[in-house]
Order: structure tokens, then sequence, then C-alpha cells
């Protein structure tokens, strides 16, 4: 049965939904100067100063800001130059595979750019559209909709020059496109705030960690000698062989780089060859000893508990009298430890490189007695704690802003005056 939507008073159905009566839908097409145009194709060289600096899609965020680090530059003649650089008010769209439509609209602040032949640029008409305003709409759910549908319409994604054209946005008065960019734009500030006070949190973290690990920082009241330790007298072997299920059941990996554990649901008995597998504990030491010297070790998280493991996964629980489980999820993560791993770890090309167990029970760390362990555990746990609460909050703040989104966009809320 068609499906029939009530009517909206002040409100008109639209390619895009229903927008207001006095607003518009055009293309992209009908909003630009001249046609949208492809980037130059030319290899990056080392930066420099003295040459323009090359815009590729690896230099695109996902949040369409011009990333800085590791920046290339492109050599180009004075008529390449002048044809490939972006000026203000120019937007560039991704147009080939997974970063098919992401975009990046020029900040005159991000220096001299030259862009590369992945990405088109349209220059928009100044009594058309407002730049920022489409800034946002390439942000919104239906400008997403928008480049899945046009990707799935061939065999390999993409978007070209001329479908860009056929870009239907949403077209308020220039007066109203700017009020609603401005909001955005404040929006937008309180993001990168947040963002850039993270990031300054999460280099004191990385520094505190450092010295409250090698015994640099002392916490008060501590002044007893820090002493060598073997991990054979800290760790301790502990295996629990299960029978392997005759049904799928809950299997654990570890990931590389000290990003933890994962977890594998329904996994099918008929993946692995051996008849015995391990279970996995709460607070268990996991090692992969396949990729130890990557830094696959990991710490077992409540919900991984009852998890099973394969023999290349060997699990150890802590002597309480000589650790601290919450003080070595932290050590674990440190770069000389992954050194260790890497030590102890010998192999032939390739990344399977087998740990020797013994050699790692026998690696010996300069720690501190269990009550400084605890102590520094808290302090580091503190400061995570921090970082989550902040993190939350920059969640929250994208996630109410794309609700504001797809009001603003669609007229549901109507701005009356400068914000």
């Amino acid at each position: 049965m068609k499906r029939i939507e009530k009517i909206r008073r002040g409100y008109k159905h639209t390619p895009l939904g229903w927008m207001p009566n006095d607003w518009d839908v055009k293309l992209l097409k009908d909003c630009i100067i001249g046609k949208g145009q492809y980037g130059i194709n030319a290899p990056a060289a080392n930066f420099s100063p003295n040459l323009p600096t090359y815009l590729r899609i690896t230099d695109i965020s996902e949040d369409g800001k011009f990333v800085k680090n590791d920046r290339m530059s492109v050599i180009c003649s004075d008529d390449e130059k002048s044809k490939f650089s972006l000026k203000t008010g120019d937007i560039v769209f991704a147009r080939t595979g997974a970063t098919t439509g992401k975009t990046y609209l020029y900040n005159p602040d991000d220096g001299d750019l030259v862009y590369g032949g992945f990405l088109i640029r349209f220059r928009l008409d100044p009594n058309e559209l407002n730049p920022d305003f489409l800034k946002v709409f390439t942000e919104s759910h239906r400008y997403w909709h928008w480049i899945r549908y046009m990707s799935a319409r061939s065999g390999q994604p993409g978007v070209n020059s001329t479908e860009y054209g056929e870009l239907p946005i949403p077209h308020p008065s220039l007066y109203e496109q700017s009020l609603i960019s401005g909001v955005f734009n404040y929006w937008d500030k309180a993001i990168e705030n947040l963002e850039r006070l993270i990031a300054q949190k999460e280099l004191r973290r990385k520094a505190l960690m450092q010295q409250l690990l090698t015994g640099k920082k002392r916490l008060r009241g501590f002044k007893e000698k820090w002493r060598k330790k073997r991990l054979g007298d800290i760790l301790i072997p502990t295996l629990r062989p299960v029978k392997k299920p005759k049904s799928t059941f809950l299997a654990l990996g570890i990931r590389s780089h000290g990003k933890g554990t994962f977890l594998k649901h329904e996994f099918n008995p008929s993946k692995i060859e051996m008849d015995t597998l391990y279970e996995v504990k709460e607070n268990d030491l996991i090692v992969n000893i396949t990729f130890a010297w990557e830094g696959a070790i990991a710490i077992a998280n409540r919900e991984d508990d009852g998890a099973l493991v394969s023999h290349r996964f060997p699990t150890f629980t802590f002597n309480k009298k000589e650790g601290v489980v919450d003080y070595f999820r932290y050590v674990i993560l440190q770069p000389r430890f992954k050194y260790l791993l890497g030590l102890i770890s010998p192999g032939g090309a390739g990344r399977n490189r087998v740990l020797s167990k013994t050699d790692f029970l026998n690696l010996e760390l300069k720690m501190p007695d269990v009550n400084e362990q605890t102590a520094i555990a808290a302090v580091l746990r503190a400061s995570d704690q921090e970082l989550d609460l902040l993190r939350n909050k920059l969640d929250a703040l994208k996630e109410q802003k794309k609700g504001l989104m797809q009001k603003l966009l669609t007229g549901q809320i109507r701005l009356k005056r400068p914000i």
C-alpha cells in the first residue's frame, strides 16, 4: 500500500523531504562558477616552504580538516599552480574509493594548497550558496545517503564531476544560510576546543605515566628503593584446559600495539584443529606468542571472562605479593616493554615471530613494592577517568550537533536573527 504522508502547513515536499515553502532545492551545478575541476596528477615531494603544499585525500581528516602532520609539497609549473591552487570559497570532493564523499572547504589559514587528482574542486557562486552552509550540508545524513546511492550505481565506489553536479542541496536565502552556518561554526569551535583539551590531557597523561612507571617521579610518602623483579616471580602460568566445544562458542583475540582484547561471538569450532582450548578469567594476563613483538599482550576484562583461547595465548595470574594487576595494565603499554618482547621473539621473514615463554618469565623489570604499585595505578586510573569523561562529553556534543543539523537543514527550526 502506498504510504500517504500528512501535509504539513507552511512546508512543501521536495526531493530532500519536507522543506519550508520559502526554501528551494537547487543542484550543485546551478550554484557554481564554471564546472567541477579535477586536480593535478603529480608526485609528492618533501615539504618545502618554497613550494605549494599538496592536498591529497589522505591530507583531509574525517571531519573535513586539513591534516598538517607529515604534509608534503608538490612540484608544478606556474601555470599548473595557477590552475590547481585553491581559493577562498572553493570546496573539494573526494571522487573515488572508500573516501568518496569526503569534503574539504578551503581555509586560507592552511596556506597555499594545490589539490590532487583524486579530488574535484567546485568554485561556488557567492550569490547562490554560502560555502560554510554547503560544508555543513556535506556532513548531514541526507548528503551521505545520496553519496551511498550514487556510489552503489557502479561496480566501484566513486562519484565523478558530472554526478556531483547533480547533488541536491537545500536552498534557503543567503541570509538564512549564513545564520545556519554561523550556528555550526559556534558548535564546531566548541568541539575543536574540547578536542584540543583532550589532546593536551593525553600528552600529560603519557608523560605522567612514563615518569611514574620509571621512578623518575615518586608519589609522596614512598621512599623505598625500587628493585629488579623477574616476571616469573610476579606471574603464575595458569592454564584451564577444556575440550573444544561441539557448538559455537565465545573466543578471544588480542589486538596488536597494546589495544586490548576483542571477542569473537559464536565462533565456529571447525575453524580450530586442536581438541583442547583454554579458558580465560578476568584479570588474566594474556600474550599472543606469535605477535607479542608487535605489542599483542593484554589483561582480560570482565566481559572476557569465560572466553576460550588456543595454546598460542598462554594465560597468567598474578602473585599478589609481588605484582598488582592494575599497575601492569600500564606497564605492558610502555615502549620499553614492547621492545623487550621483541628481543625474546626470534623469527625470520614476515610477521610471525614466536615469543619464548621461558624467556618471557625471565624478563626483569625495575619495580616498586605492591603498595606503591597500587598508588601509581590509582593516580593513572584517575587520569584515565578524567579523559573518559571528556571523551563522553565530546561524543555528546557531536551527537547534539547531528540532531541540530537535521532540524536546521530541513527548516524544522528557523533562525530569525543573527547568532
